[in-house]
């Protein structure tokens, strides 16, 4: 499984990357299935460096703020509108609403909306909380702490597991999603020290200590906001944690 870094920007893009976007590439029966996790304001047109929008077999997002979602809205407009004809619907999973929250944005009326071009599912209408497969990935979504509905992404394939925080303050459940991964992508979004609003996001020195109370194989941390230097947000997680860390980049690939 190669994760790419399409965007790793925090609640906005910034001059060095777009909002967040993350892109997994595994083989599968005899060709390469790609999924996004997450589509982020500005995201769309960074992806074409990394692989044709066409060819994406899903997305998955985390949350409904702006900065993991925005984007498809221009990716329903490409889907659409594509000199080669209207495209075939691909699966968008994520929180309750996503659907009518995308029509909205676009401002577009409820019934079509965006369902003619992609077929939204919900995160919380699993049956007994079943995974979804999606080629050769099986992606566990876990609800964690954030002001609107969000969930951390566990998705594994070929014997292999990487955990998407997504947006959130430290909890068990995401804790408990990151048992054991082979790659932990947190956000790391506060700095210590600060006056941090609880149960919104992680800091640098949170990451490291879900690191290591999950035992992962490596920690990669990203959501910084421009505001912020990222260099803090490394130390603060190499003073919790013993293990491999380093900071998300755009364009930045990993073999997990």
């Amino acid at each position: 499984m190669r994760l790419t870094i399409v965007g790793c920007s925090g609640s906005y893009p910034g001059p060095d990357s777009t909002a967040s976007c993350y892109l997994l590439e595994a083989e599968h029966e005899g060709r390469t299935w790609r999924i996004l996790l997450d589509l982020g304001n500005g995201a769309l047109g960074q992806l074409h460096r990394y692989a044709d929008p066409l060819e994406i077999d899903a997305v998955l997002v985390s949350h409904l703020h702006a900065d993991h979602c925005l984007d498809l809205c221009g990716y329903y407009v490409m889907r659409k509108y594509h000199p080669t004809g209207p495209q075939p619907r691909i699966p968008v999973w994520g929180p309750a609403g996503t659907a009518d929250r995308m029509a909205r944005a676009y401002d577009l009326p409820l019934d079509p909306g965006m369902n003619e071009e992609f077929a939204f599912h919900d995160w919380s209408s699993r049956s007994s909380d079943a995974p979804v497969v999606i080629g050769p990935f099986t992606v566990e979504p876990r609800q964690v702490v954030h002001p609107v509905t969000a969930y951390s992404l566990r998705v594994s394939a070929g014997g292999r597991t990487l955990v998407y925080s997504g947006d959130t303050g430290p909890c068990d459940a995401l804790d408990e999603a990151a048992t054991g991964a082979d790659l932990l992508l947190a956000e790391a979004s506060f700095e210590s020290g600060a006056d941090n609003p609880p149960d919104l996001h992680l800091t640098g020195a949170d990451c490291g200590r879900t690191a290591s109370r999950a035992g992962v194989g490596r920690l990669v941390l990203t959501h910084v906001p421009p505001w912020h230097d990222p260099a803090v947000a490394e130390a603060e997680a190499r003073g919790e944690w013993s293990g491999p860390v380093e900071l998300a980049r755009a364009g930045a690939t990993y073999e997990i």
